[in-house]
């Protein structure tokens, strides 16, 4: 209760006041909000953050599932999900540092291009919308895809061995086998891994800051980045808050809708 709900209140109280750390915090109804509504940097923010929404989710996670399918029930399998995994053991913060090295301009990564005369060796990755946002997702995809396969990893273990072996007397292997039978039944544990992408999406933001502080300008900020600089690096506590509270209730709204549609579809199959 100290630790989790007496920020919040305190953070949504904030919001409805222009507070500068100084000064006693004075009352402003829903200016802050008016104010964050009118911000001509909110559409960049907002398409930033559906970009990262929609890479967390579909590239981690498909990768993860690829990796967890093709290494699973094979000799030396465990070798083969190695070197997907030990990235997950960067925290956000380092995977900013190493990829912000590698991205930069002159970077290793264009070092390499053109030193193989390969296209793109002039690109500057972290300067140039939407290639900051594409190529930062690209590094989180790097780290998170070892986690996902370990999550799927465990779910093709807890599937019962009799509809797979029912399905292979049938005819069923390969893709059919997959298409059919396994996915379905590792639906329950997708459901689960599919919503904390979309968490994460919605609320990314170290490897942003620490790569790109949402620069050049703006031009690769998120939802939590713009409350972070408005709130931390401005100083305007009560405009932040009302920034953070927008971003909770939009993240906890999509996260809702998307269980309950999960929900609803698997009773309607049932």
């Amino acid at each position: 209760m100290v630790l989790l709900y007496a920020p919040f209140l305190y953070t949504v109280v904030l919001s409805f006041t222009e507070y500068d750390g100084l000064t006693s915090p004075q009352w402003v109804g829903v200016d802050n909000f008016v104010r964050f509504f009118d911000d001509p940097a909110l559409s960049t923010s907002v398409r930033n953050t559906l970009m990262w929404v929609v890479g967390t989710t579909v590239f981690p996670v498909g990768l993860g599932l690829l990796v967890a399918v093709l290494s699973f029930g094979i000799k030396g399998g465990t070798w083969l999900r190695l070197p997907f995994m030990l990235p997950y053991a960067l925290s956000g913060a380092g995977l900013g540092v190493i990829w912000g090295f590698i991205l930069q301009s002159g970077g290793a990564a264009n070092d390499i291009l053109s030193a193989l005369h390969l296209p793109g060796a002039g690109t500057s990755f972290l300067q140039e919308q939407p290639w900051n946002t594409i190529s930062m997702i690209v590094a989180w995809t790097w780290q998170q895809t070892g986690v996902n396969a370990l999550f799927f990893l465990v779910g093709l273990q807890s599937i019962p061995k009799e509809p797979l072996e029912a399905a292979r007397l049938d005819g069923a292997s390969g893709w059919r086998l997959f298409r059919h039978v396994t996915w379905p039944l590792l639906a329950p544990l997708t459901t689960v891994v599919v919503g904390l992408a979309l968490v994460t999406g919605l609320k990314t933001f170290d490897i942003v800051w620490v790569t790109t502080q949402g620069g050049p300008g703006r031009n690769s900020e998120t939802l939590a980045v713009t409350m972070y600089r408005d709130a931390f690096v401005a100083g305007e506590y009560g405009y932040g808050s009302a920034v953070a509270l927008v971003l909770t209730l939009t993240t906890g709204a999509i996260t809702l809708a998307y269980m309950r549609r999960q929900v609803t579809s698997r009773e309607a199959l049932e």
